[in-house]
């Protein structure tokens, strides 16, 4: 059960890697979490997948999901993108650009 939280989180960690706050102004994604002046810089699509992953977290205590279950286990779907990120093997512009791409997709 606790794997079924793994793609929510992974796509949180992309996000927070690829937004302003962590590329630009060189802080750590924790930082730009917990700061509340930081965090309102943050792209509304890196806001959306947090609550989701909290919703994850919480549903993995909230027993009127014990009979359902919490979800699907994790796909994988988002490991080589988050391998990518972690490795510091990607270009900071193209990242931006495909943040700014699903933020405004995500808007409209």
């Amino acid at each position: 059960m606790g794997a079924s939280c793994n793609d929510q989180r992974k796509a949180v960690a992309i996000c927070l890697q690829r937004s302003p706050c962590v590329m630009i102004k060189r802080n750590t994604p924790k930082k730009c979490l917990e700061d509340p002046d930081l965090k309102k810089d943050l792209p509304e699509l890196c806001i959306a997948q947090m609550k989701a992953f909290l919703e994850c977290k919480r549903g993995m205590v909230d027993m009127t999901k014990r009979f359902r279950g919490n979800g699907a286990l994790s796909t994988g779907k988002y490991d080589q993108q988050y391998e990518k990120l972690c490795s510091g093997d990607f270009n900071p512009h193209a990242e931006m650009k495909k943040l700014e791409l699903l933020d405004s997709a995500n808007k409209t």
